[in-house]
């Protein structure tokens, strides 16, 4: 991925972040979203992946259904995965890449923002988030 790909992505994110309802955006000042390339080997591993092309993001820490007040867990996250997202949107030298990334970088962080909310895969499937 070029430098330039790279700011464009990064562009759609902050756009696609923009552009969600005020009390999603509020959601994010506390969770905040981190873009990478891809994820490292080790992370794959741990999770059970075969292969980066596999993982377009993750949410790691507790969902805010299972918090408590006297827990010292983690904060959350949201991490985005470049490459994947990409390629899942069919790549840069498509007709309309930009279109088609953007809305795969929409349907991902409200993929993972739902696990933030405590919804399982099942349930952002049946939402249209998978």
């Amino acid at each position: 991925m070029t430098d330039d790909q790279r700011n464009i992505f990064d562009e759609l994110v902050e756009r696609t972040i923009d552009d969600l309802p005020p009390a999603l955006r509020r959601m994010l000042d506390e969770v905040p979203v981190v873009v990478d390339d891809a994820p490292e080997q080790a992370l794959l591993d741990e999770l059970g992946e075969t292969g980066e092309d596999d993982l377009l993001g993750l949410h790691t820490g507790v969902p805010i259904t299972e918090r408590s007040i006297d827990s010292e867990d983690a904060p959350s996250e949201i991490r985005l995965f470049r490459r994947a997202i990409v390629d899942h949107a069919g790549g840069w030298d498509q007709p309309g890449a930009p279109e088609r990334i953007a809305e795969e970088i929409r349907i991902t962080l409200l993929h993972e923002l739902g696990h933030q909310f405590g919804l399982d895969e099942d349930d952002l499937e049946e939402l249209g988030y998978e």
